[in-house]
């Protein structure tokens, strides 16, 4: 194995990321792979090939599609992987963020507890922080900042408007399709378009995005896989790192995911490119608002 490269800790956010990319045998051994890393680390080639139903071939085209020069380098990999799993759980039996049908409330609670703030940690481990100063770079200056973004990735898309707006930079959400479509045909070069989609595929967002760039404006793009129909559209990428569970909708990582990097956007933004301006224009916002705040309300009876 390359001593450059240094694979703990990011295997299994590498294979998320790049599943949908993968021929579907290679997918086969994948989700064997996220299913047990650990066990996949303890296997030969031969055993993992017959229990995917595939040939050592495909596994090792599966470890070159991630970058790996073979499959001793995977098995490496994943065995760091656990042994950094174990020392996060602090000894007890990490958890998989999976929900069973028996799983008490307790340990419900605590395995959404655990996804969430793993896909906000990872998200932050592996996030590109050359791709964001980029996106930072053009956004302080953009004349405007449009936001595509459905369904919960929607959401994201407005909170991220109302956080530049507060610092005063003019920036448009657009949930509807249609005012979407309309708001990328008047971009011109020196406007921003940032494009929100978890999965990379979603076709509104994709079709807004790429008119936005086809009228000049500079294209980014929050997505959890690449690469992926957004990626090949967006000037800047910057990814997520999300754990899908079979019983929690992609909804709820992902937007704890795509939140954490919009709070970095939007603080590399307001911090690094116009400290003074941000400090002024929140507390001219906060005090604009405080007055609305309840003094003194009676507590129902």
């Amino acid at each position: 194995m390359d001593p450059g490269n240094d694979y703990s800790g990011g295997i299994l956010v590498r294979l998320r990321g790049a599943l949908p990319s993968l021929r579907p045998a290679e997918q086969r051994v994948a989700h064997a792979v996220l299913a047990d890393p650990q066990g996949v680390a303890d296997r030969s080639i031969g055993m993992l090939a017959r229990e995917c139903g595939t040939s050592e071939t495909t596994v090792l085209r599966f470890c070159r599609a991630l970058g790996l020069r073979g499959y001793p380098e995977l098995r490496f990999a994943l065995a760091r992987e656990a042994t950094l799993e174990a020392s996060r759980a602090g000894g007890a039996r990490p958890l998989d963020g999976d929900i069973n049908a028996g799983d008490p409330l307790e340990e419900i609670v605590a395995k959404i507890g655990y996804s969430d703030s793993r896909a906000a940690a990872e998200t932050a481990e592996h996030l590109d922080v050359a791709a964001l100063e980029r996106a930072v770079e053009v956004i302080a200056p953009a004349r405007r900042v449009d936001l595509y973004g459905a369904g919960a990735s929607g959401y994201v898309a407005a909170d991220l408007h109302q956080k530049l707006h507060r610092i005063g930079l003019v920036a448009f959400a657009w949930p509807d399709f249609h005012s979407a479509l309309t708001s990328a045909a008047l971009l011109r070069e020196g406007d921003v378009a940032i494009g929100i989609s978890h999965t990379g595929t979603t076709v509104d967002v994709l079709e807004a995005l790429r008119l936005a760039g086809d009228h000049g404006a500079t294209t980014i793009a929050i997505t959890n896989f690449h690469p992926s129909p957004i990626t090949e559209l967006a000037d800047i990428v910057l990814k997520t790192a999300v754990r899908e569970a079979p019983f929690r909708p992609g909804a709820m990582g992902s937007r704890i995911a795509q939140l954490t990097v919009v709070d970095c956007l939007f603080v590399g933004v307001a911090a690094q490119r116009t400290y003074d301006e941000t400090l002024t224009a929140l507390e001219d916002t906060f005090r604009a608002i405080s007055g609305r705040r309840s003094k003194g309300a009676r507590p129902r009876s």
